[in-house]
């Protein structure tokens, strides 16, 4: 079986494990997240970078900064990760959901635009499969009325908006290290933070609500709690594996990219004429390669091509549900209809994607979708 992923192991992250291990210190902000840090700021220029555990705290320290407060209302797409929102729900937040395109499944500003209202506190974008949103539209409306964004980019690393990094381009974006994704640390995040006044109050929520961060720079004679926080540090084990693969990103960006050609050539020939789409990239946005999926024409097509390829030694899935017909949300819904996250919920898959899927593998899964197709 092909599996669907497969944790990427350059060869150096042993060795920066041990190293973080023999330095004596393995708790947060050690060796190897400061070198991260540097990392991330240098190449892409964010203003200011702070690991976390995972990108779900990343977005979490997000409200909190933004101080969300209960009634609130934040904008978000249907079609995404429930921690997208989920971090705005645990301040008491309303969510509003926004649909996405007919033919893409990030976000359409025109419905964001139709959804702002008085208690409208944030706007929330997810650049699905790294490809960016419509962002000069996104930001036009966040700036007439005075709305910090908010860029889920947990998919997006390396990915670009017109030449910007993705990520810096809203109030605050945050990227996942989850071990799907493509660069790696089996879980760990990042939270950017564009804007000068949240440096600090964001360190402090990082650090359990304490200026522990000052402390250790001599700017304080003692730290103490001076604000609402939790414990948003990962262990420098894990930032030791991270930078091992963040010193290895352009090779690993461009195997994957390599894998997603190759797929986007032999499929353009296959799905001809099939009713299967192929992946929409925008002309504003680069392609990080984060992920090649399928939009089928109904959940019944896809349900037998993902068991097509099963029955055929490979491991597809599908994405996302919607989340405003999620269990938890359904009655909290403000009840338009979202027809374009729907579909996507029912007819989109994901094809396998990781550096180590080899030419033949990705030849033999296009060989099994046009075997289906030709059924």
């Amino acid at each position: 079986m092909i599996p669907f992923n497969k944790p990427y192991l350059h060869g150096r992250e042993l060795v920066y494990i041990a190293q973080a291990i023999l330095s004596g210190k393995i708790s947060g902000d050690g060796l190897f997240t400061n070198r991260c840090h540097e990392f991330f700021e240098h190449r892409y220029g964010f203003k200011k970078v702070l690991m976390t555990t995972s990108c779900t705290d990343a977005l979490e320290m997000a409200a909190i900064l933004l101080d969300i407060q209960p009634d609130d209302e934040v904008i978000a797409p249907s079609y995404t990760f429930v921690s997208t929102v989920n971090a705005f729900s645990l301040r008491g937040a309303k969510i509003i959901f926004a649909d996405s395109y007919p033919d893409h499944p990030n976000i359409d500003p025109k419905q964001i635009a139709k959804l702002i209202t008085p208690k409208t506190r944030a706007i929330v974008v997810v650049h699905y499969a790294g490809v960016a949103c419509d962002m000069d539209a996104v930001m036009a409306i966040a700036k007439q009325h005075n709305i910090p964004v908010v860029e889920d980019a947990a998919q997006a690393i390396d990915g670009y908006y017109k030449g910007k990094p993705l990520g810096s381009i809203g109030t605050f974006g945050t990227f996942s290290f989850h071990e799907t994704k493509n660069i790696i640390a089996g879980e760990g995040g990042l939270l950017v933070i564009n804007d000068e006044q949240y440096i600090r109050r964001a360190e402090i929520i990082r650090e359990k609500g304490t200026n522990r961060s000052s402390f250790f720079r001599g700017e304080v004679a003692k730290y103490g709690w001076v604000d609402i926080g939790s414990s948003f540090l990962p262990s420098d084990i894990i930032a030791a594996y991270l930078y091992a693969q963040l010193e290895n990103i352009d090779e690993i960006q461009a195997r994957r990219k390599a894998i997603w050609h190759r797929y986007y050539e032999r499929l353009n020939i296959v799905l001809s004429n099939s009713g299967i789409e192929l992946p929409k990239l925008a002309s504003y946005s680069t392609n990080n390669a984060h992920m090649f999926y399928l939009v089928c024409e109904s959940l019944e097509q896809r349900t037998a091509l993902i068991q097509y390829l099963k029955d055929n030694g490979v491991h597809a899935v599908f994405h996302y549900l919607s989340l405003h017909n999620s269990e938890y949300y359904l009655d909290k819904h403000i009840g338009i209809s979202l027809p374009n996250s729907d579909f996507f919920t029912d007819t989109l898959m994901r094809l396998p994607l990781y550096y180590e899927l080899t030419d033949l593998q990705v030849d033999h899964i296009c060989t099994q979708i046009k075997n289906f197709v030709e059924l």
